[in-house]
């Protein structure tokens, strides 16, 4: 199952992913955190414990650590697809069982979605350069931008951004996996639309992204967003 339909699902089940009003604080985070301190470890010297470190949470299929003994529910939900990015985190924090049935963890959920914004956001920074690719595993907060409308308002043509998608995919892989480049594969069009004018104006930090992105005009940013949103 694809990722997007573990998303309908979640929001179909629950109050649905963090509203970008909320605000994420990372030190209120780390202290939501010590309620998974019993059973989980972040940081360069986490290890597996009851259950697995937190590491590189972000873009990671679930079950995604080889060498942890998965429950059979986590297992199921791994060969279904699920990955870990904001969304499916916070549906999960509120209530686990009902993301992934048969879980063995005792943790009953966090009825707070403010408790469940700060400690995502928390979570984010144990995973690949945080700071640098923010939009690229979008966190709970929306992006900032001040993008001329006329360009989001620009209806991108999926064929034209098939067509030009080879230069992302030669590092964004088109089947959506992330081994350690983010996934791009069903990613809203209006977020990568602003990503991308932010790489172009240099408001984003990433020398191999501004580079492309200075490369594409208005029409040609739009296709590629059409495309990756609906790329099966």
């Amino acid at each position: 199952m694809a990722r997007a339909a573990w998303t309908i699902l979640a929001a179909l089940c629950l109050a649905g992913p963090p509203k970008p009003a909320l605000a994420a604080d990372i030190a209120a985070g780390q202290e939501v955190f010590a309620l998974c301190s019993g059973c989980h470890m972040v940081g360069d010297d986490a290890r597996h414990r009851i259950g697995p470190h937190l590491n590189g949470l972000f873009g990671r299929v679930v079950a995604g650590h080889d060498d942890f003994r998965y429950s059979k529910g986590f297992e199921r939900a791994r060969a279904n697809g699920l990955e870990w990015h904001a969304d499916t985190l916070d549906s999960f924090l509120a209530n686990p069982r009902a993301i992934v049935s048969g879980s063995r963890m005792s943790f009953g959920g966090l009825d707070d979605a403010e408790d469940r914004v700060n400690l995502i956001a928390f979570l984010r920074t144990f995973s690949d350069n945080p700071a640098d690719i923010p939009e690229a595993d979008p966190t709970a907060t929306a992006i900032d931008h001040d993008l001329d409308p006329a360009i989001l308002a620009l209806v991108g043509d999926p064929e034209y951004g098939e067509y030009l998608s080879g230069e992302c995919t030669t590092c964004h892989q088109a089947e959506g996996g992330d081994d350690g480049i983010p996934s791009i594969v069903f990613w809203p069009e209006a977020d990568f639309v602003v990503a991308m004018h932010a790489y172009k104006n240099k408001d984003r930090n990433h020398p191999v992204m501004q580079m492309i992105a200075s490369r594409l005009g208005d029409e040609e940013i739009a296709a590629l967003a059409a495309y990756f949103a609906t790329a099966e």
